[in-house]
């Protein structure tokens, strides 16, 4: 973003930071690079055109991306040290369809996924209106706004726990599943994680 790159950058010439190895420089490595990258959103706003890994092609792309991203690595910090909070539910509803419509496509590229046959997943959430109808059809994943068919698998939880469990946070008996119970876990062989 900071070289407005709308091509992926070369890996030839790519220099890589220096990270410190005391622990107490590194906080304040990150903390600058925060920033930083705040001061950079700030200053480019959300539609300046910038080389994505998605077909959307803008600085909003990355702020999403850092949000969502931020969201998650908190909640793992606070796993590892103590009881985690709930994703921010606002935050965790737009994971869910980031994680659909971006990363579950993406994902199925990067790792050579197996074709889908037609695999049905509904996430309803529970703490808003939101519902998620997702079909799996050869190398498509397709959500299904409004979608009323019968689902093959259907996990109801929170946005926050949808969310968690889209990035194999929690387990699947943190929803309440219905349907092919055996469907759930076969997602991450469809959508494999990175």
């Amino acid at each position: 973003m900071r070289e407005r790159l709308t091509a992926p950058p070369d890996p030839v010439g790519l220099t890589l930071p220096e990270v410190p190895g005391d622990p107490d420089a590194l906080t304040d490595w990150f903390a600058q690079g925060a920033r930083e990258l705040a001061e950079l959103f700030h200053e480019l706003g959300p539609d300046t055109a910038v080389w994505t890994w998605s077909a959307e092609r803008t600085t909003g792309f990355w702020l999403r991306m850092q949000l969502i991203e931020l969201a998650v690595h908190r909640w793992d910090a606070e796993s590892a040290t103590g009881t985690p909070g709930r994703l921010d539910p606002a935050v965790a509803a737009d994971a869910v369809t980031q994680t659909i419509e971006v990363m579950a496509p993406a994902r199925r590229g990067w790792r050579q996924a197996p074709p889908g046959t037609g695999e049905r997943y509904r996430f309803r959430r529970t703490d808003g209106p939101e519902t998620w109808t997702v079909v799996l059809s050869g190398d498509q994943v397709l959500l299904e706004p409004g979608a009323t068919a019968p689902a093959d698998v259907e996990d109801s939880g929170t946005a926050s726990d949808l969310a968690l469990f889209l990035w194999r946070r929690l387990p699947p008996i943190a929803l309440r599943v219905t349907g092919d119970t055996a469907l759930l876990p076969h997602w991450f062989t469809l959508v494999p994680p990175v």
